[in-house]
């Protein structure tokens, strides 16, 4: 009998793309190749129904027979006052009466889904209230409930497990919307009823250990895995370039790039300072949606020093040097990525600092960060500097843009480095944190496919 272990689908929603959602679903696919019975627990707003093929259509649209916001609101109200009894998570079958072929590249890997309605809400709320976690129950519960995200909920009959990215709100408090005293509680709460802590960085569980009085033994650095399909991130060369250049416009190796969310945290604003400082010549891609002060971050998007003109035959064209795209579909995305003479990402702070990784996985140069958990996951294969330090990225971007001996040699060192985070290894380090909470697992004993680079730029 297969064992059973689920995770939470609190960042799988099929309208977003995060990091964290990337960590679910590649850890899904992991665990399917660990011969795990999967499961996944959704909160989504779709309501019980007894007609399986009604919970089936709210899967893929929750809104179906949406209460008006009045009942909405005093039925949040009353699972509040009762939460303490705990929720019923109920089953939804995907049996294909769906066409849901729109999904198929964020939809993890499972044997089943369930789902508690606005359940992560409801445990927000149970949190807030009764300062403890709501109980969800099963009618079959899992071996391990393996949490992907710090939430205020448990499973009993399981031995819940949580994943705690980084503790940023409390590192740099600045830039996250975190209700910070809430945040450091709940992480405190998590920390002391938790059967294990899983982490994706040496320097997050130092964080962890020292912010939230952990005791070491009790969390496990697992990292994460980089896992990109095949038929993307090996498509011809010539494919690739005809994509980028019709789509927009760009040459092969003929601009830097960023994508990821456009955030405090990124540090995208010194990112374009540096440059714009460092007098290149090629654009600046920037890939990600506008999240909590991205107005700050690109303000220097706004000035007319950006745009320079160009000559072409007779016409002289007005360009921009930085070009801000809100979305790339992850088969763009992976080109876009691929065609870049180099990619920046000069964060502040990053729990394991995935992007980085991936772009060197597919071999383009990187300039990173030398803080937090980035060094020692790009290792010697990218080019690190002070975040905080405009004129070191300004001589990091120059070094990138005129020495092709440096680029090759990154280009060569990056899949090398990042090999090192190959879902094989991954599965060997979840297997060993598995087994010692009392579930044998077996790396290579199923057979899943990879799921598709995260869409970081949603």
């Amino acid at each position: 009998m297969r064992p059973r272990i689920y995770i939470d689908g609190h960042n799988l929603a099929l309208d977003q793309g995060t990091g964290v959602a990337t960590y679910a679903r590649n850890l899904s696919f992991r665990l399917g190749g660990l011969g795990a019975e999967v499961g996944v627990l959704y909160g989504t707003r779709a309501s019980p129904s007894r007609n399986e093929l009604i919970r089936e259509i709210a899967f893929f649209d929750n809104r179906v027979g949406e209460a008006s916001p009045m009942l909405r609101w005093m039925r949040s109200a009353r699972r509040t006052l009762f939460s303490p009894l705990g929720e019923y998570a109920t089953s939804v079958p995907i049996t294909g009466r769906v066409v849901a072929n729109t999904f198929e590249n964020r939809l993890p890997h499972f044997d089943h889904l369930w789902n508690v309605e606005n359940g992560f809400t409801v445990a927000y709320n149970h949190f807030r209230h009764y300062k403890s976690r709501l109980t969800v129950r099963m009618p079959r519960p899992p071996q391990i409930m393996h949490w992907t995200y710090p939430l205020a909920m448990r499973v009993p009959g399981a031995r819940n497990i949580y994943t705690l990215h980084d503790l940023v709100p409390l590192r740099l408090p600045f830039t996250t919307l975190d209700h910070k005293r809430r945040y450091f509680r709940l992480n405190r709460l998590i920390a002391k009823k938790a059967d294990h802590i899983i982490t994706v960085s040496e320097a997050s569980k130092r964080d962890i250990v020292n912010l939230l009085g952990v005791d070491p033994e009790r969390v496990t650095n697992t990292y994460q895995s980089v896992e990109i399909p095949k038929k993307f991130a090996e498509k011809p060369i010539y494919e690739a370039q005809d994509e980028i250049k019709g789509s927009f416009g760009l040459d092969w190796k003929g601009y830097f790039m960023f994508f990821g969310a456009i955030e405090p945290k990124k540090n995208v604003g010194r990112m374009i300072e540096a440059f714009l400082s460092s007098g290149s010549d090629l654009p600046l891609i920037i890939v990600g949606k506008q999240a909590w002060k991205s107005e700050e971050e690109l303000k220097l998007l706004f000035d007319d020093h950006i745009r320079y003109q160009v000559q072409e035959g007779s016409i002289l064209r007005v360009k921009r040097k930085i070009i801000l795209l809100d979305y790339a579909p992850f088969r763009l995305l992976i080109s876009l990525i691929r065609g870049a003479k180099a990619c920046l990402f000069p964060s502040l702070y990053e729990g394991f600092g995935l992007p980085a990784l991936e772009a060197m996985k597919l071999g383009t140069p990187v300039m990173t960060s030398n803080t937090s958990s980035l060094p020692e996951v790009v290792g010697e294969a990218a080019i690190t500097v002070d975040p905080y330090d405009v004129r070191a990225m300004v001589e990091a971007i120059r070094a990138l843009d005129q020495n092709a001996d440096l680029r090759g040699w990154l280009e060569h060192a990056g899949p090398h480095r990042a090999d090192l985070f190959s879902a094989d290894k991954y599965e060997r380090r979840l297997a060993d944190v598995y087994s010692r909470l009392g579930v044998t697992v077996e790396p290579g004993a199923g057979h899943t496919a990879a799921p598709a680079l995260a869409e970081a730029a949603e």
